[in-house]
């Protein structure tokens, strides 16, 4: 059953483009705005299409959480309601929460929060958000939260990877000349709360 659905959303990018795929749910097994996974009691929804939005997601104090239900979005509200923490640039495309003029083990002030490259010396600890880069099919980058690690993988937990894409991923990690590297070429690193 699910091969249909692959063959409607081929159909959908045939006739109305890469755009219309983005944009809208091709995914009929959920809804969007539907609880799909959460972590530490902070839900996981589902989004469609990677460009779908559907307005602004803000605190009662206006604190800016993000466009619903966007990575950036997640990963934001769980920094607020698990870890009780406000960044104060609350604005920005996921890639951006990476500063990469900073090095290795550097303060993010925009996010107030250390910041690690890929690869770095400090090994991915859960809770840490990960930060990839923009691609040819997604300029804006992706963030998530690491939701588990171990010796040589973390897992990852998302919101908006796509619409036929999980929420919870791994990804294999090794330690090269003293430093951990997350194997994953759009990785540009990981933000932590100290």
């Amino acid at each position: 059953m699910r091969w249909i659905y692959i063959l409607i959303g081929l159909l959908i990018l045939s006739l109305g483009g890469l755009w219309t795929f983005k944009k809208f749910n091709v995914n009929t097994d959920f809804t969007v705005g539907q609880k799909i996974d959460s972590l530490n009691g902070v839900y996981v929804y589902y989004n469609g299409g990677v460009d779908h939005v559907l307005g602004r997601n803000t605190t009662p104090n206006g604190y800016n959480i993000g466009l619903k239900y966007q990575c950036v979005e997640f990963v934001k509200r769980y920094y607020y309601e698990h870890l009780k923490h406000k960044m104060p640039d609350s604005y920005g495309h996921a890639k951006d929460f990476f500063d990469k003029n900073l090095k290795d083990e550097q303060k993010n002030k925009k996010r107030d929060l250390m910041q690690y490259t890929n690869p770095s010396v400090s090994k991915p600890r859960i809770n840490d958000i990960l930060v990839f880069d923009g691609t040819t099919f997604n300029k804006f980058g992706h963030v998530a939260i690491i939701s588990n690690v171990t010796d040589n993988e973390i897992e990852i937990t998302q919101q908006n990877p796509g619409p036929y894409s999980k929420s919870r991923v791994k990804y294999r990690i090794d330690r090269i000349n003293k430093k951990w590297e997350i194997h994953n070429k759009t990785v540009l690193g990981w933000l932590r709360k100290e």
